[in-house]
């Protein structure tokens, strides 16, 4: 008997007429079942914005809207002040996005190619982070943010109530970390002969090499601000300094059925588009970090 892969299907009977059509069938039809259970939510939310309040919420539904109404998008966009709440939310995700980028990058560059004293105790004590539940932290993280110490001074209703907790990310650090373990030291010794400093080879040889995993930690540091709920909930007190994922919530009082699915359909829109224009980079960072270079 040879060794080849086993597979569910032998090779001999796919290579027949009737295997090779009942391969495609199944596959063909896996794949329609999954695009609809991901995709039917979507187109859901997208029409139940067009149809009419009773319509929407009628039993049985209405697979297709009776007639299309887009005054639930013009309704939401102005009644719930969505630009001030989306300008908010990019504000908040863009200066966490920011310094996480720059504070989690050169911790993990510190730990895994400067190779500090005492390294292995602190990212041991960074990842132990992992293990306390987020709930847990929210009180401490309040309490501090409310009454800074030291300086004594407080950042609710500031966007640096969002941005400071947020660099405090120990999972994006340690993919960081994991990346640059896998950079050969060859090349930054390279870099050492021809005199760069680690400052120098940091900026010119260690993050061109690391885009997809910082294509990815952006991702997920964008995506962490933008859905977050409880914790802008607790730093904003102020309705017009609060992101689209809180305005939704408090604004949602006397609000049509439809105005308010239109108001979630435009507050998803950055999210999706920013998964379709960086979805390359995703999946790089996935393979690259799954590879020894």
């Amino acid at each position: 008997m040879s060794g080849g892969t086993r597979t569910l299907v032998s090779p001999l009977t796919l290579a027949r007429p009737r295997g090779k059509a009942l391969y495609w069938t199944v596959f063909t039809a896996v794949v329609l079942l999954f695009a609809l259970a991901f995709l039917f939510p979507v187109y859901w939310m997208v029409t139940g914005a067009m149809k009419s309040p009773d319509e929407v919420t009628r039993t049985p539904p209405t697979l297709v809207p009776q007639a299309w109404h887009l005054s639930g998008y013009t309704d939401a966009w102005d009644l719930m002040d969505l630009p001030t709440h989306l300008w908010n939310t990019v504000v908040q995700a863009a200066g966490a996005w920011l310094l996480q980028l720059v504070f989690c990058t050169a911790a993990a560059y510190a730990l895994s190619k400067l190779k500090p004293a005492f390294g292995k105790v602190i990212l041991g004590g960074i990842l132990a982070t992992l293990m306390v539940p987020a709930q847990a932290l929210v009180v401490p993280k309040y309490l501090t943010v409310a009454d800074l110490p030291l300086i004594h001074t407080s950042l609710l209703n500031d966007p640096l109530g969002i941005w400071l907790p947020a660099v405090a990310n120990a999972f994006n650090l340690y993919l960081l970390k994991r990346f640059f373990d896998q950079i050969p030291r060859d090349v930054l010794e390279a870099a050492e002969i021809d005199g760069a400093g680690r400052l120098r080879t940091l900026w010119s040889i260690v993050l061109p090499m690391s885009r997809p995993v910082l294509g990815v930690v952006s991702i997920f540091a964008l995506v962490a601000v933008w859905q977050d709920f409880l914790w802008p909930l607790m730093v904003f007190s102020d309705t017009d300094k609060q992101p689209i994922s809180v305005a939704l919530v408090q604004l949602s009082q006397n609000i049509q059925l439809t105005v308010l699915i239109a108001a979630m359909v435009i507050a998803s829109i950055p999210m999706v588009l920013m998964f379709l224009v960086f979805q390359r980079h995703i999946i790089a960072g996935i393979s690259a970090g799954s590879t020894k270079g």
